[in-house]
């Protein structure tokens, strides 16, 4: 994937999370990519071996990806509740 008339969907922690993020999104049939971004993401970032990555797409692929990519706000909370009333 070229970068020529890319956006960036989302920024992930590391390169394994973002070919889970691609693969998603390539099974939806949106083409993606990811790249290294120099974004300081945590402060063991210098300790890890992977640093966070952008989610490319093409323009007309981003809202279909950022649906996608996004967490549903309703299944979020009620997964938050549910950690809550474990604890």
């Amino acid at each position: 994937m070229e970068d020529v008339d890319l956006v960036v969907v989302t920024r992930v922690a590391d390169a394994t999370e973002a070919e889970i993020a691609c693969g998603l999104l390539r099974s939806a049939g949106i083409e993606c990519g990811h790249r290294e971004t120099d974004a300081i993401d945590s402060t063991l970032e210098d300790f890890t071996p992977s640093g966070p990555h952008e989610i490319v797409v093409h323009p007309r692929d981003l809202e279909d990806a950022r649906a996608l990519l996004e967490p549903d706000p309703e299944a979020q909370a009620e997964a938050e509740a549910e950690a809550e009333a474990e604890a």
